[in-house]
């Protein structure tokens, strides 16, 4: 304890960072204050009750919900929060694969970073223009129309302006905090939405085990740390990696007869490199079996409602299959062997044992190929454990916290967090986060 209040003041002592941490967490206040800013011109009490129902029962509008912190279901002007943006940055991600204007702004530094973001900005404007008036229609389905204070075209048309305005509110507000503050914005705005469920859904399960006589709290300290146990799985899935080792050439200094010695270091296969992006991508297929629960046939209609289940048997047998089918896709858009083994053979550097190139990107691809399996396994099984532990008498929103997307961007967001702050400790010649917090002594 003492060595982590001693690392807090270390972090306390440098202004750099200091107002770093102030500006992020003063901007995800503001975030979560227009998180309870309710739309113009409805019943908000009306509102918020219709809504909740909807996504109190869990499926992909109670997972929206949870990630916008619950201005889903509270019907705000953030209410699509920043998801748009996130379709847009996967969109534009995936186009830069096939289109060669974006291949040619990938390479052009800076600039054309510059050009993307602007790229995924304007697509996040036209995602929001899409997925706005299918959340006001929404809206109308569920609340009577004696709770609209205005209504027709006149609250379709403020709700559209304010929920685009709301979004790229947020939007800017990921953009400033990546900027200026600590930490990827746009992943902290997500991650401080999941947590701030995260109170009501603990209170929600320590009532129900307390009041039903379901073990009590014996029961929920047993729950607690089984869900540390998780935590800490999620962790090495996060950040475990295979390292391969590399062996640099000697190289001889010009005007000097000695030669230095070649380095030795390694390239860092992650495990899991594809984060929780096959996650994302698995649950917008789900989308598609749940249609058909509103088909007029019985037997469609049968597999649409049992593939809207997110706790069901079939929904998380296909949503596991899926994720590691994307797992190897995702990795293989994303990390090109090839071109790691062209930049390795330019830099002077083999693999020992292995030829130069070809054969160095085919070895490259076959290591990346085998622990992407493990990995997909793995991220398999904390996608569906929700749905495991809810058969264990665990609550449905408190179940969200033990795996998927929800527990490992909290996960992924903290480690990435921590790694920026201890940048800085180490910078400024401190110990990091997870060292005791003395100060070192500067090297002259």
């Amino acid at each position: 304890m003492k060595k982590l209040i001693q690392t807090i003041k270390d972090i306390w002592s440098i202004e750099e960072l200091r107002n770093k941490i102030l500006l992020t967490l003063g901007f995800m206040a503001i975030y979560r204050l227009a998180a309870q800013v309710p739309l113009p011109g409805i019943d908000i009490n009306v509102a918020q009750a219709a809504l909740k129902n909807q996504t109190s029962g869990g499926g992909i509008l109670g997972l929206l919900d949870m990630f916008t912190g619950g201005a889903f279901a509270q019907a705000s002007i953030v209410a699509l929060g920043i998801m748009p943006y996130i379709s847009a940055s996967i969109v534009v991600q995936l186009m830069g694969i096939a289109v060669p204007y974006l291949q040619k702004l990938q390479k052009d530094g800076e600039s054309g970073r510059k050009k993307i973001n602007q790229i995924t900005r304007w697509l996040t404007i036209a995602i929001t223009m899409v997925q706005g008036p299918a959340y006001i229609t929404n809206i109308y389905q569920l609340i009577p129309s004696e709770a609209f204070y205005i209504s027709g075209s006149m609250f379709w048309l403020s709700s559209m302006v304010i929920l685009t305005a709301g979004t790229i509110f947020a939007m800017w507000l990921g953009e400033k905090i990546t900027d200026k503050g600590i930490g990827n914005g746009i992943s902290l705005l997500i991650m401080i939405g999941i947590i701030a469920r995260f109170p009501s859904s603990f209170i929600q399960e320590v009532v129900s085990k307390v009041t039903s006589s379901n073990g009590g709290m014996i029961m929920i300290l047993l729950e607690v740390i089984v869900w540390f146990l998780v935590i800490l799985v999620c962790v090495y899935l996060v950040t475990a990696v295979r390292r391969i080792a590399v062996q640099y050439a000697r190289k001889t200094v010009a005007g000097n007869i000695k030669s230095v010695a070649g380095s030795r270091d390694y390239i860092p296969l992650k495990l899991n490199s594809s984060g929780v992006m096959p996650i994302i991508f698995a649950q917008a297929i789900m989308f598609a079996p749940a249609l058909m629960a509103g088909s007029d046939n019985d037997t469609i209609k049968s597999v649409g409602i049992e593939f809207s289940n997110m706790f069901g048997l079939w929904y998380n047998l296909l949503f596991a299959f899926l994720i590691i089918i994307f797992s190897y896709f995702y990795t293989a858009i994303t990390i090109p062997t090839n071109k790691m083994a062209d930049d390795l053979k330019r830099s002077g550097g083999f693999i020992p044992g292995i030829r130069p190139g070809k054969d160095t990107g085919e070895m490259l691809d076959r290591v990346l190929s085998l622990i992407t399996f493990p990995g997909s396994l793995f991220l398999a099984i904390v996608a569906i454990l929700p749905a495991v532990v809810v058969k264990f008498g665990l609550t449905q929103s408190w179940a969200l916290f033990y795996g998927g997307t929800s527990l490992l961007i909290m996960v992924g967001v903290a480690i990435d967090t921590i790694q920026q702050i201890n940048s800085h400790l180490l910078n400024r010649h401190y110990d990091g986060l997870m060292k005791k917090g003395t100060k070192r002594k500067s090297v002259a």
